[in-house]
């Protein structure tokens, strides 16, 4: 048994109202026995962080990182944004459960890479891919990255200006399509939320047709200002009873989630937030990466049981700490985009910085 294992056993605590997250007890033996590892979180949910977790190879350079995924293998796949005029550069790397580079592919996507998900179909899995800014398009991949299909704006949901499915110009208004995210359906189809655009979240059946869409940009309770990430919530109730799944949204710059039926309507609305960007679940846990520094557990009741790495008072000391990693502190988010949890329970985190940044929380069990 390893010494953090040993060392675990007798509990990992800290003050969720501290800022930080992290043990900050150098007098104590516990602490000088970790040496220089940087833990975070409390009670039940301890980890250790690794920032810069993979690596690339120097032929390439992150800008902006946006996404992570993980298939059953525990293979890390990261989509960044690239740039547009860098067309023969990737915008997808895969790296293993180690972080070593294994492949890199997607140069379609350059310069509008923004949200990835791994999806097991049969006995095969795939990638779902979104790109915004002037690429606006999104597709399913293998996980070699040939394209399955690709497609562009729904024009069929009827609320996109005249020919933005043929564009490449940027579109921020509410008639432009600048897709996000994705949630999966049981019937094979899917949801997708134009977090950018129309911020409509649109209904496709398992062959990327158009069904449907439901939301608009509003003040809330079934309306969106940036609906940025989406989940389908498939988790027990906090008494192990099976209860309806849900459909999670987070309506980023209301600094909330928003619960909702599967046919769309409002249930209830999750509040303090710091523009909550994604989500994803790991037994009875769900994971919420915050744009304001902060990687939020949340339990089967949806009341926060750790928030990890949070340093938002640095976000206000320190203008465009973003672009600036030589004042990112070790333990601390800066603006996490994206995050996932591993078939373990570790957790993927997604920066969004400008030299890129994808950190492994490493479950400390």
């Amino acid at each position: 048994m390893s010494l953090v294992h040993r060392l675990s056993r007798r509990g990992f605590t800290t003050a969720l109202a501290a800022g930080t997250a992290m043990l900050a007890r150098p007098a104590s033996a516990r602490m000088r026995r970790l040496g220089d590892e940087t833990i975070v979180g409390e009670g039940a949910h301890v980890f250790r962080a690794r920032h810069d977790f993979p690596r690339l190879p120097a032929a390439y350079s992150w800008q902006t990182t946006h996404g992570v995924a993980v298939d059953a293998a525990g293979n890390l796949y990261v989509i960044h944004e690239g740039r547009g005029d860098r067309k023969d550069h990737p915008a997808i790397f895969v790296f293993d459960p180690e972080g070593a580079f294994v492949r890199a592919f997607g140069s379609e996507f350059q310069g509008g890479g923004h949200g990835i998900e791994v999806r097991k179909e049969g006995n095969e899995e795939f990638l779902y891919v979104c790109a915004y800014q002037a690429v606006k398009a999104f597709a399913k991949l293998t996980l070699q990255g040939e394209i399955v299909w690709y497609r562009k704006a729904p024009m069929a949901a009827d609320c996109y200006a005249p020919g933005e499915d043929v564009s490449t110009k940027k579109n921020w208004s509410r008639k432009g399509f600048l897709p996000t995210n994705f949630a999966f359906l049981d019937d094979g189809g899917f949801l997708l939320a134009d977090g950018y655009g129309s911020f409509r979240i649109h209904r496709f059946d398992k062959d990327a047709t158009w069904v449907s869409s439901f939301g608009g940009p509003g003040p809330g309770q079934g309306t969106f200002d940036t609906p940025h990430g989406i989940w389908i919530d498939r988790r027990p109730a906090a008494d192990g009873s099976p209860r309806e799944p849900a459909i999670v949204v987070c309506d980023r710059a209301h600094h909330t989630l928003q619960i909702l039926g599967m046919d769309g309507v409002h249930r209830d609305t999750l509040t303090g937030f710091g523009l909550p960007a994604n989500i994803d679940t790991w037994e009875g846990l769900m994971l919420v990466p915050e744009l304001k520094a902060c990687v939020t557990l949340l339990d089967a009741a949806n009341q926060p049981v750790a928030r990890l790495g949070r340093a938002v008072e640095r976000l206000d000391e320190i203008k465009n700490l973003r672009s600036q990693p030589a004042k990112w502190l070790p333990g601390q988010f800066v603006h996490p985009h994206d995050a996932c949890f591993t078939p373990a329970g570790d957790i993927m985190v997604a920066e969004w910085v400008s030299t890129g940044r994808v950190t492994k929380l490493e479950r400390v069990t």
